[in-house]
């Protein structure tokens, strides 16, 4: 089907008309009744005749349609596939009805696209031909290929309508000028609490406001609802705002509005100070209408700026090439800091990232923190909570569980951008940093740029996506159904929850989008396909360190340090946050040393654990083993050493594992991974050891990481460590923390540095006879 062939079918007046039947050929048939029916094989010069072909038909049927997924090559990254589909598809908003119908066009090898895929049956009542007006189809142009492989895309959304969403039409604004439906005429000072009636409203108010006050604005950030993705704040500044650009200049003006729940939006920040000179003041009207060309070049000068990508499972409007949002004022405070620090703690690290000038990442980790990853560096999280929210400091930390099962600081670092170059930059200098030990799993976003960067900087390491982001796309995309269908949230949170095996979850995964019509769910389709990131069933077996799946875990920092605390607050709420923490960490040592746990049996294993782990870990440990009473085994089988047990608990026949247990070397494994997971045996486990009357556990079953010498480097058997490159690592900053500490001692007098200087000399002598 060529373009004038589609411009003729589109001719639609609000009476009956005679609308084109479209061959397979592409040629057009008059018959008098409209006639333009989709079919598999049908044949479009591009994606945007497609489109306005759909469009066609669902205006003659009595629909809406929208824009919905796309699809990329993992060769090129450039789109090949689309699908258009019933504005009701889906449950975002109250209208919608989770409408299946839609059609999914194809790029062929000769460029063409080819209906590949249609349904024509909606789950709702149709208009009558003729009451739905056909929407205005405006011309797209697809994002470019990019360099970098990409997987299918979901969750895009047409920009349809005013109002409300918050969406800042610049094409249309120039068009309401250039047509001379409004004038943008000075009209007032801006002000908190003014309202307007949409955000273009507002935007014509400011640009008005600017021309008569003798600059320019730019569309700045936008801030989303995390229960539904809307539009609900919107900020408009100042040109010479960032100063990504040799003509920015870091300009603090600009005008926030806020939208209410009324649908209004109402002026609730503003600043009106500039750093530079003004211009001559003009009027707006004149400056944008006595050259409609210019405007029209600028606009599509700033689209073409931009490119669409991914951002916390969604997807954004981002300016191409490599932006900043951390502002040049940070270079100076944070290399200041640095630089004190370092000259203060040896073992102190940063890296700063730098681009045509401009400050992009940073990465900083003390001595401490970089000694705490060699004992607890086994199982990380990256927390960038800065992303929930709107966020003015991008600060993004690493940090793991110790020994006493307290959250410990392993890095920081101020993010440029959410790019793929950004994360990768941040995790190669963590782990160059850390001695280059790989941690085992890390807990962090999903979003496909830090997915790649995982992948490319942590080969092996177990990658378990954050459980807000899951929860807020949960929300976002099956929210309506969760929350009126109990039956479908039951059978939904059992699936995820309680699937024992692979087979049983897929199983009620294809139950679940059959019998809810959710096949065509391009969210679902996602998950599943990254199933072993976040699903529990898939995780078993990875060491977590006892960090929680349902996203319980506080951050390190809490509300001390958020990502709206200003420049000159920083460092000192981050000091005072490291300080409490570290002081937390001290007491707990000195607890789990001096304060001797309660006995609650009479099995010589229970008093074992009890000299060897924290408290905090040893609790842990004695609810197992309380809990294993409650627990009867059965063997079911022998082959040769190899014992397996059936454990149940008592009364419950629901709940059974399967324990495998070697009588020649006491190697024990339980199929509920509690070991594997959290470092400690499960009851499963316990239990079979009691039946099988073994008093001691193996030293390969007592963690290091969890013991009470676990920071001072005591090594007591290789297998309950890992291998020789962990201890490595451990051995040198285990050292370099006991050589600090024996240095600020020694430093306190002379005669003290007379004795510690003796000392050193005949430790090293000692350790030279040994080679």
């Amino acid at each position: 089907m060529n373009r004038e062939e589609l411009a003729n079918a589109m001719t639609i007046t609000a009476k009956q008309t005679e609308l084109g039947f479209f061959k397979s050929n592409g040629h057009r048939e008059d018959e008098g009744e409209s006639n333009v029916e989709p079919y598999v094989g049908l044949e479009f010069d591009s994606a945007e005749d497609a489109q306005e072909f759909y469009n066609i038909y669902a205006t003659q049927s009595g629909f809406k349609i929208r824009i919905g997924q796309l699809y990329r090559s993992r060769t090129d990254g450039s789109v090949v596939s689309r699908r258009f589909v019933c504005s009701k598809e889906g449950f975002q908003t109250n209208a919608r009805t989770g409408c299946p119908a839609f059609i999914r066009v194809q790029k062929n090898d000769s460029g063409k696209w080819i209906i590949a895929n249609i349904k024509k049956e909606h789950n709702h009542e149709l208009e009558l031909p003729g009451q739905i007006r056909p929407a205005r189809i405006q011309r797209k142009t697809f994002p470019a290929p990019r360099a970098a492989p990409m997987s299918s895309r979901t969750g895009i959304r047409s920009f349809e309508e005013d109002g409300p969403s918050g969406v800042i039409d610049l094409k249309r604004l120039k068009r309401e000028e250039e047509e001379g439906e409004t004038k943008l005429g000075f009209v007032g000072e801006p002000q908190k609490g003014l309202e307007f009636h949409s955000a273009n409203e507002a935007y014509k108010f400011y640009n008005a406001y600017a021309a008569s006050a003798g600059f320019k604005i730019r569309i700045g950030q936008l801030f989303r609802s995390k229960n539904d993705g809307s539009i609900t704040s919107r900020r408009f500044v100042c040109s010479r705002e960032g100063r990504q650009h040799p003509t920015r200049v870091g300009c603090s003006a600009f005008m926030r509005i806020q939208r209410q729940e009324s649908g209004q939006w109402v002026v609730d920040r503003l600043h009106k100070e500039h750093n530079h000179e003004l211009d001559s003041p003009t009027d707006a009207s004149k400056r944008l209408s006595a050259n409609p060309k210019v405007y029209k070049e600028e606009a599509m000068s700033e689209l073409e700026n931009l490119d669409l990508v991914e951002t916390n499972g969604g997807f954004s409007l981002v300016k191409k090439g490599r932006g900043s949002n951390v502002g040049s004022d940070w270079y100076d405070v944070l290399l200041d800091y640095f630089q004190a620090r370092q000259a203060e703690d040896t073992g102190f690290f940063f890296a700063v990232e730098t681009d045509e000038g401009k400050f992009m990442n940073a990465f900083w980790a003390d001595g401490q923190s970089r000694f705490s990853c060699s004992q607890f560096g086994d199982a990380i999280v990256f927390d960038t909570t800065y992303r929930r929210c709107s966020y003015t400091v991008p600060f993004a930390s690493f940090f793991g569980v110790n020994h006493h099962r307290q959250l410990v600081l392993l890095g920081c670092a101020l993010i440029a951008d959410e790019s793929e170059e950004s994360f990768t930059w941040v995790f190669q200098t963590w782990l160059k940093a850390m001695s280059g030990r790989y941690p085992l799993s890390i807990t962090a976003d999903q979003d496909k740029a830090i997915q790649h960067s995982i992948a490319q900087v942590f080969p092996g390491t177990h990658h378990r996506f954050s459980t807000w982001q899951i929860i807020a796309k949960q929300h976002e995309n099956l929210g309506a159904l969760l929350s009126i269908d109990p039956e479908f949230k039951y059978e939904y949170e059992t699936c995820i929850s309680l699937s024992r095996t692979p087979n049983e979850f897929d199983s009620k995964w294809n139950m679940l989008v059959t019998k809810y019509n959710l096949k065509e769910n391009g969210w679902l389709k996602e998950m599943y396909r990254m199933r072993k990131n976040w699903v529990p069933l898939y995780l078993k077996g990875a060491f977590f360190a006892n960090i929680p799946l349902d996203g319980s875990m506080k951050t390190y920092f809490g509300t001390l340090l958020t990502a709206q605390t200003p420049l000159n607050e920083f460092i000192i709420r981050y000091e005072k946050g490291i300080e409490q923490r570290r002081e937390e960490e001290k007491k707990e040592d000195f607890n789990s040393f001096n304060i001797p746990a309660v006995l609650h049996t009479k099995d010589p294993i229970e008093e074992q654990c009890r000299r060897l782990y924290t408290l905090g870990t040893f609790k842990v440990f004695q609810k197992e083993l309380l809990e294993c009473y409650g627990y009867v085994g059965m063997k079911v089988n022998v082959e040769g050493a190899i014992s397996r047990f059936m454990v149940q608990k008592c009364g419950n026949g629901d709940e059974k594992n399967t324990v495998a247990f070697n009588a020649s070397n006491l190697n024990i494994s339980c199929s509920c991974k509690m070991f594997e997971s959290e470092g400690v045996l499960c009851r499963h486990a316990l239990k079979v050891f009691q039946i099988m009357n073994v008093k001691e556990l193996p030293s390969r079953y007592i963690l290091h990481r969890w013991t009470k010498n676990a920071k001072y480097g005591v090594l007591r058997d290789i297998d309950s460590g890992g291998g020789s490159q962990d201890f490595k690592a451990l051995m040198l900053w285990s050292l370099r923390k006991e050589a600090c500490d024996y240095i600020d001692a020694g430093a306190v007098s002379l005669e003290r540095y007379k004795l510690a200087f003796e000392i050193m000399q005949e430790g090293r002598r000692n350790l030279c006879w040994q080679n």
